[in-house]
């Protein structure tokens, strides 16, 4: 297994598969977050792919977050912008893709792997794959993941993922709030929904599936400029010495 994390693409039957992978539960440092995104853009723009899987490897957490390794040691604000902008480029990734993308989130997943789950068009999920926003309590704030959650679960719902940084929201949860489409009991189930789905939209008109794309996401045009504005906001937060010594204590605990 690589130890600084891989990306992989297969492409089968016009169903374009994108796996993420590290060893640290499947976090994400900032070449990950831009590998990921020049992905998802390549496989969005590939004719055989009608339809696009993204998901991480294994059967444990989906996605950690943001590396708290690379976090520790940003420096100044235009290195912590560049960071949390990892994020935003592959949420406007996901937004433009002109595929219907079905994300497959096997277990728990915090903060910036909340994001990718909400910007999923279709989010199909295991039974243990509980959710939380971490971010208020590391000093931050779910800024650039903000529009994809609330986008999905509501004002409410987000606010109550947002404050309540310490606590999990099962998969169960996650449905009932809009996040995930469908929740299945085991692996094997998981695994058959997300192919099942993704064959039968690989037989469908991609012309239908990219207007539907459109007509998903109307009222997030503005996300480019948006996300990288609340990239600024965790670009300076993330300086502070509330944060790092959090992640100090995070990482000797």
């Amino acid at each position: 297994m690589p130890e600084n994390g891989e990306i992989t693409t297969n492409i089968q039957n016009n169903i374009g598969t994108i796996e993420f992978y590290h060893p640290k539960g499947n976090s994400l440092p900032g070449q990950m977050l831009r590998d990921l995104a020049d992905t998802i853009i390549e496989m969005g723009n590939n004719p055989e792919a009608h339809v696009l899987v993204l998901k991480s490897r294994g059967d444990g957490a989906f996605c950690a977050g943001a590396s708290f390794d690379e976090l520790i040691n940003i420096d100044d604000y235009e290195e912590g912008k560049h960071f949390f902008m990892g994020f935003a480029l592959v949420l406007n990734a996901m937004r433009q893709c002109p595929k219907l993308i079905i994300v497959r989130v096997q277990g728990k997943t915090v903060g910036g792997g909340v994001g990718i789950a909400s910007a999923g068009d279709y989010t199909i999920a295991h039974e243990s794959a509980a959710i939380k926003l971490s971010e208020l309590a590391l000093g931050i704030g779910p800024f650039v993941v903000g529009p994809a959650v609330e986008r999905k679960v509501g004002t409410s719902a987000f606010s109550t993922l947002s404050v309540d940084a310490s606590s999990w929201n099962s998969a169960e949860w996650a449905r009932e709030n809009g996040l995930f489409s469908k929740v299945c009991e085991n692996h094997f189930d998981l695994d058959e929904k997300v192919n099942a789905l993704a064959k039968q939209l690989a037989d469908y008109s991609p012309d239908a599936m990219k207007e539907l794309k459109k007509v998903l996401w109307k009222g997030t045009e503005d996300w480019d400029k948006l996300l990288e504005e609340r990239a600024e906001i965790s670009g300076r937060l993330v300086l502070s010495d509330f944060t790092k010594n959090f992640i100090e204590e995070f990482k000797s605990s």
